[in-house]
């Protein structure tokens, strides 16, 4: 009986260095995979950086083509009235809209007899107030937007 014990257990330690070899050999591996994984964390951040910078490059680009139509040409004249077209445009349009506006002020107050401040809540209606936002936005907002989107 002894006999037959220790050849049991000759035959079960000999194979434990090579269940302690799979064990170890498990545990290398999920070393190994969760290294792997920390790899692609990393790359996939590195993928994200590289998109920003591309995205700041083609932000840099497109303010450079804007601005480069705006170069001098050297010619005085062709450079006053080019620089002069958009101020000129956003007066007149701005002129015609005060215009429009205080004829219809001009209008419900002289002609139908209401007074200032009934008058004025109705020339500053909501379509009004959307044009107004709207031009304000497109003069001061886009830089800011660009900031908050960046944040």
């Amino acid at each position: 009986m002894l006999t037959l014990l220790g050849s049991a257990l000759g035959f079960l330690t000999s194979l434990f260095p090579d269940l302690l070899k799979l064990f170890r050999e498990n545990q290398d591996r999920k070393h190994e995979l969760a290294i792997m994984d920390r790899q692609m964390e990393m790359q996939k951040l590195g993928h994200v950086q590289r998109l920003e910078e591309i995205n700041v490059q083609a932000d840099i680009a497109e303010s450079q083509a804007l601005y480069k139509t705006l170069a001098p040409t050297g010619v005085r004249w062709v450079d006053a009235l080019a620089g002069s077209v958009r101020p000129v445009i956003t007066y007149a349009f701005f002129a015609l809209f005060a215009g429009v506006k205080g004829s219809a002020l001009y209008l419900l107050i002289a002609v139908e007899g209401v007074l200032l401040a009934q008058a004025l809540p109705q020339i500053w209606d909501p379509e009004t107030q959307a044009l107004f936002a709207a031009t304000l936005s497109f003069w001061f907002g886009n830089r800011t937007l660009q900031k908050m989107r960046k944040a």
